[in-house]
């Protein structure tokens, strides 16, 4: 007899993300397990700042706000809880957490996760390793029905639970693999139930509801969600976020690397993925350590530019700004970056659709050169510059902005410890067979097409994108659903062509992974970000759109590829 599958679902991508998720995901259908993702690289920083104005802090507290009623409904259904919500002080919210318990009545028994937390260097805020799932696996396995912990890898959460359930040890190594590629499908919540996805168009996305994977015990597993909520599930959802924030075929983690060229994706029904053939390697010996620091301090100004001579209008602010800025007590920053978005359309109807945005980023360390000299430079401004002067908010003091830093450290040199419910600590032991991360050897191209009549048409007609942010690196995932398409897509989208469409990675390091089981390229964009999200160094810090950008790109397609023919050129 088949055993039943673990399901284990998830109501947090981000902290910050839908409030009610918790609680609708403990009503709508049956789970074994509901997980949490509250920490990104950002969040690190933020919750750092927190703890210097509260040492008692330093943790997700909208997770506690949201436990005020799930932690009875949870009990209720028989439903454990394990949350990354911790963050920098997983033992003061678990003892939050126990006090919540005994102020609504609800017999719970609560463990946390600890040791992440390693000695922060000069100059930094936080240090941080990524820990595994065996920790989590402790806890529950020591009878815990809430376990929150700090910095753990997002899979973690989903290899830990299943690793207690099913008696996986750190050798099952294809077991482990499923089971964090199921965890990177659920980390970002809805983004597998139709969120941020290239092909919406046709499908009710209005409020996706939280996906859920059920796993079985030997790693495979089927991406779903509960029935009557809103999004789908299907196989381009899931291809979306496998491709998120990842880049080669090793995806290398604490307790596993996963092969995600051996990753096999079926439609098992309507809202319903099942993931197959994961092979899982031992982990690396080392583990990713995430430092965290103020990098100095920023300001911003929009102007807005309307109806003619955008360009002379765009001249003439930049121009006078430069004076103002050499005549201040603290001269030019030391960074100062112009950026002009042509959002301006001509002869329009309406004045918001004459107007272009013309963007001024400073940097420095000094929070006064880039404080009252640049706020006061853009008022002074107001009656003398270009006409039709505006801006888009008034000019503020200017706010510190942060960097993300990664390194990397022997995974003996962390102590990782599960305290238990009782308060018995055990340490877990790193792994003792490991193995160096290496690339593997590019697989096999397919056939090319054969060459015939094409059109210039976006790239989003055949192919779908996802992209988003490692430290200062970006990643854009793009793939293809049918096998002809992607006989075209690997031989034409090569890292020069790759570069060609999007001009602002062409004189930076680009790298390609060819993943033929998913009939998908990534590509990793090393420096597009600078020093990361924290440090806001570009109109679309995290690369959330980068991929986006891709598909609007034009690029002559085969005729025989596209579902229409009615595209304005076609060539022999």
């Amino acid at each position: 007899m088949t055993a039943a599958p673990l399901r284990i679902g998830n109501a947090s991508g981000f902290y910050g993300d839908r409030f009610d998720a918790v609680r609708e995901m403990l009503t709508d259908g049956p789970l074994d397990v509901l997980t949490g993702d509250y920490l990104a690289e950002l969040t690190m920083l933020i919750l750092g700042r927190s703890r210097l104005k509260d040492p008692a802090r330093g943790y997700a507290t909208t997770f506690l706000q949201q436990l005020e009623e799930g932690l009875g409904l949870a009990h209720e259904r028989g439903v454990k809880i394990v949350a990354n919500a911790g963050g920098l002080n997983p033992a003061a919210l678990a003892g939050a957490v126990a006090e919540l318990a005994r102020k609504v009545g609800v017999p719970v028994r609560v463990a946390h996760v600890e040791g992440d937390s390693l000695p922060v260097p000069d100059g930094f805020l936080t240090a941080n390793a990524y820990l595994g799932g065996h920790g989590i696996a402790a806890c529950l396995r020591a009878g815990a029905d809430v376990v929150v912990t700090g910095r753990v890898t997002d899979a973690a959460l989903v290899t830990g639970p299943a690793a207690a359930h099913f008696g996986w040890g750190p050798d099952d190594h294809d077991a482990l693999a499923g089971a964090v590629v199921a965890g990177h499908v659920l980390e970002c919540g809805t983004q597998a139930t139709g969120g941020n996805y290239s092909f919406f168009r046709g499908h009710d996305i209005r409020r996706p509801g939280f996906p859920l994977a059920e796993i079985h015990a030997d790693g495979s597993s089927v991406i779903t969600k509960h029935d009557g909520t809103g999004g789908f599930v299907d196989v381009g959802t899931v291809t979306a976020q496998l491709l998120y924030e990842t880049a080669g075929a090793r995806y290398a983690g604490p307790d596993v690397t996963a092969r995600l060229d051996t990753v096999s994706l079926t439609q098992d029904g309507p809202d319903r993925v099942r993931i197959s053939g994961v092979r899982g390697e031992a982990p690396p010996p080392t583990l990713k350590v995430g430092l965290t620091r103020l990098g100095g301090w920023r300001n911003e100004v929009v102007f807005v530019l309307t109806g003619l001579d955008i360009e002379a209008k765009a001249q003439l602010v930049q121009d006078q700004f430069a004076q103002a800025l050499t005549r201040s007590r603290t001269g030019p920053p030391d960074e100062v970056r112009w950026e002009l978005a042509r959002t301006d359309r001509a002869d329009a109807d309406t004045e918001e659709t004459a107007g272009a945005l013309l963007r001024l980023v400073v940097r420095d360390q000094d929070p006064e050169a880039v404080g009252r000299s640049v706020s006061g430079a853009a008022i002074e401004l107001a009656l003398g510059s270009y006409p039709g002067f505006h801006v888009t908010a008034p000019p503020g003091k200017g706010a510190p902005y942060g960097v993300f830093e990664a390194r990397y450290v022997p995974a003996e040199d962390v102590e990782h410890i599960a305290v238990g419910p009782d308060g018995r600590r055990e340490r877990v032991a790193p792994p003792v067979r490991t193995k160096a991360l290496e690339e593997v050897d590019e697989p096999a191209l397919p056939e090319p097409l054969p060459a015939g009549l094409t059109q210039l048409t976006p790239l989003g007609r055949i192919a779908g994108a996802r992209s988003g942010d490692k430290g200062g690196d970006a990643n854009i995932g793009i793939w293809v659903r049918t096998d002809d398409a992607w006989r075209w897509l690997a031989h034409e989208l090569t890292v020069e062509r790759f570069q060609e469409l999007l001009p602002e990675t062409a004189e930076l390091t680009v790298v390609r992974h060819v993943l033929p089981n998913l009939r998908a390229l990534n590509f990793v964009v090393h420096g597009l970000l600078g020093e990361g999200v924290a440090a806001q160094a570009r109109f679309d810090p995290q690369a959330k759109a980068v991929g986006e950008w891709l598909r609007s790109r034009h690029l002559p397609i085969p005729v025989t590829l596209l579902e229409t023919t009615d595209a304005p050129e076609a060539h022999a």
